[in-house]
């Protein structure tokens, strides 16, 4: 019972974030690596569990590595993102362009005419 805490810690704090917590799936496999909890949510939560530019994700991946290090557990988190989420495109243009035309950009504003 005392292995399963950081699962059931992840459960319960997912489940106060979701809009369907009845959806919230938490499943920990154990290997010589350590821990490693994956997240399951309802598609259109996935948003809350990843919150803004991803706080809320780490926020609780440090909490759970905080749970694993009181019971001497190497513990990870990993998230599914289920097929059909609701994640949005980013805003921020200068993350989504490829390096060539990042490339074409720099090179055409270092020419003099």
């Amino acid at each position: 019972m005392a292995q399963e805490q950081d699962a059931q810690f992840v459960e319960a704090i997912v489940k106060e974030i979701v809009a369907n917590p009845g959806d919230v799936k938490v499943d920990r496999t154990v290997d010589e690596r350590g821990v490693l909890l994956t997240l399951t949510v309802n598609p259109s939560d996935i948003g809350y569990v990843i919150g803004k530019q991803g706080q809320t994700a780490r926020a609780i991946r440090t909490l759970t590595k905080i749970i694993g290090a009181k019971n001497n557990a190497r513990v990870n988190l990993k998230i599914n993102e289920p097929e059909g989420s609701e994640r949005r495109p980013r805003r921020d243009d200068s993350h989504s362009h490829s390096p060539e035309q990042s490339m074409d950009t720099d090179v055409v504003g270092d020419l003099e005419i």
